[in-house]
Order: C-alpha cells, then sequence, then structure tokens
C-alpha cells in the first residue's frame, strides 16, 4: 500500500486553505487521485516526454480538488496556494509541482476512447482514472463490430476496462462503406444493440464516427436519428469528398452534437512536418513528400471556425496539450476569406493531409 505524508506539512494544514474544497476527504481518496496522477505521468512517459520520476507521497500535498468543474479560475488558485505549502517545506518541490500541474485535466471533461484502440489497452488506461474520477467526465467509447451480437459483447468488455457502469456516448466506429450501412442497419445490425443499451440506461446518447467517406455517414445519419457525429475535418477537406460540403450541412440540420478530428491530420498538416524516409512501398499518404503548410494555430481556428461543438486532437506531449487548450482561449472565429487562403494553401499537400480518405 502507499505511505501516509508525514513531515511538517500534512493534509490537515493544506485544508486550511479551503475546508469547502476538501472538507472530510479520507486520506485514502486523495491516495487514490495521487496514483491517478501517477498513471497519467506514466502514460507520457511511454510517449517520449521527458520527466522526473515524481514521489506519490509529495504528491499528497499538490493533488487539486476539483469539486466545482466550471469554476476553474478558483480550482488553479487553490492548488496554487496548496503548492506554496508545499514548497514551504520541500524547496525541491516547485518544479514537480508545476508539471504535476500539467498533468491535471483541469480542462477536460470529453473523454475518446474505442474498442479498437490499443486492442483494448487504451480503454484500460483510461479506467484506471474513471474508477475515481467518472462523474466528472463525459466518457464516449465506440463498437466497430457491425452485428448486434458482437457489439454487445464490445460494449460489455468496455465497460469493465472504463471500470464504470455507463456510458454516456456510445458510437459506432468509422463507417467507409456503403455496405457498412446496411450491416448495421439489418435486423441483427449494430444499431439493435445501440437501442437497446440505452433502453436499458447502460448508454445516454447514441453516435457514429468515420473519416473515408462523407457520403456512407450522410446516408446513415438519414436513416436513423444519432444525437452525434464524429467527423474528420481540416483545412485540405474541400479538396476531396468534402464533409464541409457533403455531410456538415446536414448534420446541423438534424441538430447534431458534431465533434471533429484529424485536425492537423496527425501532423502532415503542418510545416513542421517532415515525412518519413521511403521504405521501398509507395503509399498515397506520402505522394507529395514534403512538409506541410499551416501551423497548429491555423489548424485548429479553421476546424474551430465551423460548425462543430468541439475537436478533439491527440497529442504527443504536455506542451502540445498546453498550446491547444491557449488556442482554444485565444479562438475568433476566422472570416470567409480567411478560410479560403488556409483551404488554397493546403492545395499541395492536400493528399497527406487527406490520409484518412477513401482514394480510388
Amino acid at each position: 500500500g502507499r505511505k501516509r505524508v508525514e513531515g511538517s506539512l500534512d493534509l490537515r494544514s493544506a485544508a486550511e486553505l479551503d475546508r469547502t474544497a476538501l472538507g472530510d476527504q479520507r486520506i485514502t481518496d486523495l491516495e487514490g487521485r495521487v496514483a491517478d496522477l501517477v498513471l497519467i505521468q506514466d502514460r507520457f512517459v511511454s510517449y517520449g516526454e521527458a520527466m522526473e520520476p515524481l514521489d506519490p507521497d509529495r504528491l499528497l500535498l499538490v493533488e487539486l480538488r476539483k469539486d466545482s468543474p466550471n469554476d476553474r479560475e478558483a480550482a488553479r488558485e487553490y492548488w496554487e496556494g496548496i503548492k506554496k505549502l508545499a514548497v514551504q517545506s520541500d524547496p525541491s518541490l516547485g518544479p514537480k509541482a508545476d508539471r504535476v500541474l500539467r498533468l491535471i485535466p483541469a480542462y477536460f471533461d470529453y473523454i475518446d476512447a474505442a474498442a479498437a484502440y490499443g486492442r483494448g489497452r487504451s480503454q484500460g488506461y483510461i479506467g484506471q482514472v474513471m474508477k475515481r474520477r467518472r462523474s466528472e467526465t463525459f466518457l464516449a467509447t465506440k463498437t466497430h463490430n457491425r452485428t448486434r451480437d458482437g457489439s454487445l459483447r464490445l460494449l460489455e468488455e468496455s465497460l469493465r476496462l472504463l471500470q464504470t457502469d455507463h456510458l454516456d456516448l456510445w458510437q459506432i466506429h468509422n463507417l467507409s462503406r456503403m455496405e457498412q450501412v446496411e450491416q448495421i442497419f439489418a435486423p441483427d445490425g449494430a444499431v439493435q444493440a445501440l437501442l437497446e443499451a440505452r433502453e436499458q440506461g447502460i448508454v445516454r446518447y447514441l453516435g457514429v464516427t468515420g473519416h473515408a467517406d462523407p457520403h456512407v455517414l450522410a446516408e446513415a445519419i438519414r436513416r436513423f436519428p444519432f444525437d452525434t457525429i464524429l467527423m474528420a475535418i481540416n483545412a485540405a477537406d474541400k479538396h476531396h469528398l468534402s464533409f464541409v460540403d457533403h455531410l456538415l450541412p446536414l448534420a446541423v440540420k438534424k441538430q447534431m452534437g458534431i465533434i471533429g478530428m484529424k485536425v492537423p491530420a496527425r501532423g502532415r498538416i503542418l510545416s513542421s512536418f517532415a515525412a518519413p524516409a521511403p521504405t521501398g512501398r509507395p503509399s498515397p499518404w506520402y505522394k507529395d513528400s514534403a512538409s506541410g503548410t499551416l501551423d497548429m494555430r491555423e489548424a485548429v481556428f479553421y476546424v474551430l471556425s465551423q460548425p462543430v461543438s468541439t475537436i478533439i486532437i491527440g497529442c504527443d506531449s504536455i506542451a502540445q496539450l498546453e498550446q491547444n487548450v491557449q488556442f482554444a482561449r485565444e479562438f475568433t472565429p476566422l472570416n470567409e476569406q480567411q478560410l479560403a487562403s488556409l483551404v488554397d494553401r493546403t492545395e499541395p499537400i492536400h493528399r497527406q493531409a487527406l490520409f484518412f480518405r477513401r482514394w480510388g
């Protein structure tokens, strides 16, 4: 088991800063939250983010109690007070505390997962946090199986891995061909699983996702009143099978929750992108074999200027995560001329920026 903190600074002293925030919360609960932070840190380290190992006992002193998710500034001020007390006890804790602050998901409520990601490992990682912080999040996952029975089995596995008894959103994953639409709407298709799960109170909302062909997704949302759609949109979109032109207007008309993805196209749309060295096997994804043409701010602003509800962006580092948060805070919609300019600039590299589209 994990040890309790000992020394001149204890949790009771820290609680003097804000009795409402900590109240009579058990130390074991705080220890669990610290374990969550360590787990998150481990995930970032595994992706190459250099970071000094953190001491779980010391982390107890800088744990953020996020009772009021809508009052981020008050929460941040409280955390800074905790850090001050911690540094008084141990000056070397300051730099570590700053890194911990960056790991706490103080800006995010929407958690995106899928049964197919890492063959379940991704859901397992998220579940380690969800088992203690489920009430703070809007949790979404997906089924890639096109049948009722197969999807219900995946749902059972997702709930187990995510360590929860319910989902806020369950989605049919990556519809890319018309025959898949027919499969999910068959009498024994995946849509039946979604309906049953919602009727049983296991899931709240139903959605569909995809990035290959807007016409396939348009057909799906014409046939069924999905609550949400997760679609691939970036500044190169209009150059091939445009979701903005052929899918987004229909989703808006149906008043769906619209989630944008593939915003930087895994970096391929960015000027900082460097194409990998040739491996001897030609790939249409790197036909242009060039750096991208936009910076991340432009990529984010383009998609946020569309009628989307939110966007999700994969990050390789905490620095990228913080930068994206800052872009969201600074966002103001682009005008038509600015949008058109970004589209024009992506034309030379549109194939690599739309690597996820159906080609040929």
